[in-house]
């Protein structure tokens, strides 16, 4: 439940109602004055603060005002001493949720405060629902999953993404890393611009400076005419280098010197061309690793690393491969206008036993063998491509369980009623499984339209 943060400047009073709401089993935290309780409030913290009008320092109607600067939707309830009645009347003005004049009883206190807490849950539902009907409605790549890391990697790519920073995105091969790259630029203020992918393996190392930086025409044997450069065919928007790693040394010398100046100069050319544009790199290495080793400049690779984001492989988030297995079977049908084949319970424990070396693209092109060829050949290839470790009974089941209950919490869009009468599960025993798996309802909100 909410914390409670109580503010007043008697220590007594303060233990007091600390004891109270303990045993009420309400977490607590203490303040002396205003300045000490502002350093315990943030814009969408989940509490609420119980404070005294009449304090030194800074006092409760200011601490009422800075809170509500931080965040208005904190719900704030002043104590009042006798004769402070229109102190009380000033702070309802200025937007505190209720107050209560000493001495009041102990059971008008906690259903005040039960009150408030339920408003401030209910506020930061509505307002992380918002987030995710916006996220969802935008068009563009989706990053699906309800594993722990996932949360977080959607979270730190929605506090980042309108940030000039660049970015070093680290994963396995097949994890997904352009679809984060496009994700981040589809959902910044850089959207209306242009996303441009080059692998920096798979093109000839005499070509590659060529491909970033461009040319005049007549720089080189063979370079008939001007070529517009990826650095500048990306201005105003992003630029995603994928496998970063393979850059030629003397290539990252001279990719070193854009970053930092923000111009670019095409071979053969005299002038530079001034850049407004994010790097997204990308990497299945470690390249601090390789700059110990030498095969990576090290300047570089601080340069990049200004925010660096991990994707987890597929094997570790396995509760998230039900949920995107069944996305991509989707997509599929969509795409081959085919229909979607049962899938059966022995299909669902191989989805979960496989350890998925290729990640998340393996995942995708067993969906679409699926759809085209049919279960029961679609899982044959799957069982003949090994790469699974033993697990025991107790994990296999656990998987499964989890998976279930991730499906009809998904099938239901996060709504527990529905959830318990469709698995037959009461209440407290749905929310100890939930809890056991990490299983977050608010997550599965909206998760239907994915």
């Amino acid at each position: 439940m909410n914390p409670v943060l109580i503010v007043d400047d008697e220590e007594h009073i303060r233990n007091a109602l600390s004891q109270t709401l303990e045993i009420e089993d309400i977490t607590a935290l203490t303040a002396a004055d205003g300045e000490q309780a502002l350093a315990h409030i943030s814009a969408d913290w989940p509490g609420i603060v119980v404070t005294d009008i009449n304090m030194p320092n800074m006092d409760g109607m200011a601490l009422l005002k800075a809170t509500r600067q931080i965040d208005d939707g904190i719900p704030v309830i002043m104590l009042t001493g006798h004769g402070d009645i229109s102190l009380a009347v000033e702070s309802m003005r200025l937007g505190a949720y209720d107050f209560l004049e000493k001495p009041f009883a102990t059971e008008q206190l906690l259903e005040t405060i039960r009150r408030a807490q339920e408003k401030r849950l209910l506020t930061l539902e509505n307002r992380q629902l918002r987030r995710e009907v916006e996220a969802q409605s935008r068009p563009g790549p989706r990053i699906i999953g309800n594993h722990t890391d996932m949360k977080k990697l959607r979270d730190t790519l929605d506090h980042i993404k309108n940030t000039p920073a660049d970015i070093l995105i680290h994963g396995d091969t097949g994890c997904g890393k352009e679809l984060v790259a496009r994700y981040l630029h589809a959902h910044s203020n850089r959207s209306d611009k242009a996303f441009v992918a080059i692998n920096c393996g798979a093109i000839p190392e005499s070509l590659i400076e060529s491909e970033l930086f461009g040319h005049e025409a007549g720089a080189f044997t063979g370079a008939g005419k001007k070529r517009v450069g990826k650095f500048e065919h990306a201005n105003g928007g992003t630029l995603f280098l994928d496998e970063i790693e393979s850059m030629p040394m003397a290539l990252q010398i001279k990719m070193l010197r854009v970053l930092e100046e923000r111009k670019v100069e095409p071979l053969g050319g005299n002038h530079q061309i001034p850049l407004d544009v994010r790097i997204v790199a990308a990497t299945k290495r470690d390249l601090k690793e390789l700059s110990d080793e030498g095969e990576f400049r090290l300047d570089l690779y601080y340069r990049l690393n200004v925010v660096q984001v991990h994707i987890p492989a597929l094997r570790d988030r396995r509760e998230d491969i039900p949920v995107l297995f069944e996305h991509f079977v989707w997509l599929a049908a969509n795409r081959y206008g085919s229909e979607i084949p049962p899938l059966t319970a022995q299909q669902r424990q191989q989805l979960l036993a496989h350890d998925w070396p290729g990640n998340v693209r393996e995942l995708r092109n067993l969906a679409e063998c699926f759809v085209l060829l049919g279960g029961e050949r679609a899982f044959d290839s799957l069982s003949s491509s090994g790469g699974s470790a033993p697990i025991s009974l107790a994990e296999q089941v656990s998987r499964y369980e989890a998976m279930l209950i991730s499906e009809v919490l998904t099938r239901h869009q996060g709504r527990l009623k529905d959830a318990q009468e469709e698995m037959g599960l009461g209440r407290k025993t749905l929310y100890e499984k939930m809890k056991k798996y990490d299983l977050d309802k608010q997550a599965f909100k909206n998760a239907g339209e994915n």
